[in-house]
């Protein structure tokens, strides 16, 4: 599948599409241009390495909601296996839109569970676009509870621009049942690691995100609010998102220099869409790795340790 390309990744797209005119000439006229490819590959990889080594906040957010970038289940049936999908909240409904159940990685056993969006205008309103309702919650939250029940580790892909703030969603207590989440993800008998894989935005993603550790991907975003929530507020007008963006601090260099991500994962030149097996790869192995870590620290220790994290967050200055 030929991916679009982003604004920024336009000189990139009509040097490759000269490299097909040239490779198309050459086969039709029976031509030898290996000469003028090469160049034109070199070209192309310095372009490249220009371009995506001095990515700013708003190009990375715009990877990050790349439609054809990997989402939480291509992340579960190819990195971990054995997976078994596990339905509802036991008190209102399925949330097609927060899948999860059983899984193995590496040597271990574990609950996973994440946001899914959709890649076409059907699949998107099926995952009511990766913004899950109360009962998406109260289904991680149930998870939670049997990971504590069976000691087994909980793992959480992020990936929404944020809870679903619908009518029905505020009836049936959208933050009431988020609030649940991290006050029992704080407490929770089970060792726990939270991926940011796209968009980690406000409270829908802090729903499943209040964990030992947390890893993100290097195009991901976390945020307090989307880039255009804050220049809407700011600036009255969606237009200024990238200038938004710098100022929210939400890529993963900025959250890892605060200390509130433990660890970036590295994706292809590009973004995770562009290899997706070496995106796959890569996060199998930090899961695995920091699975294992956390799996040989004592229980009243990762409590404790939990506690302390979540206390150093933020920076208070008096008069």
């Amino acid at each position: 599948m030929k991916l679009q390309p982003l604004d920024f990744e336009k000189p990139i797209a009509e040097l490759e599409s000269k490299l097909e005119d040239l490779l198309s000439h050459s086969r039709e006229n029976n031509v030898n241009l290996d000469a003028e490819v090469r160049r034109m590959e070199e070209k192309i990889a310095e372009t490249k390495r220009a371009v995506y080594s001095n990515l700013t906040a708003w190009q990375r957010v715009q990877i990050a909601r790349h439609t054809a970038r990997p989402f939480t289940l291509d992340y579960v049936q190819l990195s971990f296996s054995d997976f078994i999908e596990l339905h509802g909240d036991r008190r209102f409904a399925e949330d097609p839109s927060m899948p999860g159940g059983l899984a193995t990685i590496g040597t271990h056993r574990c609950v996973v569970i994440g946001h899914q969006k959709g890649r076409d205008t059907k699949e998107n309103i099926h995952r009511n676009f990766g913004c899950a309702n109360p009962e998406g919650y109260r289904k991680a939250h149930r998870f939670m509870r049997m990971a504590e029940k069976f000691g087994l580790p909980f793992v959480s892909l992020i990936d929404t621009p944020g809870a679903y703030p619908g009518i029905g969603a505020e009836e049936r207590h959208i933050a009431e049942s988020i609030a649940v989440n991290i006050r029992d993800m704080v407490t929770l008998r089970a060792p726990t690691l939270g991926i940011v894989i796209g968009e980690g935005g406000s409270g829908g993603a802090l729903g499943i995100g209040v964990c030992d550790r947390v890893l993100m991907l290097e195009n991901a975003y976390y945020s307090v609010i989307s880039p255009e929530g804050c220049a809407a507020i700011l600036w009255k007008h969606r237009k200024h998102a990238p200038e938004a963006a710098e100022a929210l601090k939400l890529t993963a260099g900025d959250l890892k220099e605060f200390k509130l991500v433990d660890e970036v994962i590295p994706e292809p030149m590009g973004g995770a869409h562009q290899d997706i097996q070496a995106a796959i790869t890569n996060l199998r192995d930090a899961v695995t790795r920091n699975l294992d870590e956390l799996s040989k620290i004592p229980m009243e220790r990762l409590l404790a340790d939990r506690y302390e994290r979540y206390r150093r967050v933020g920076v208070f200055a008096g008069e």
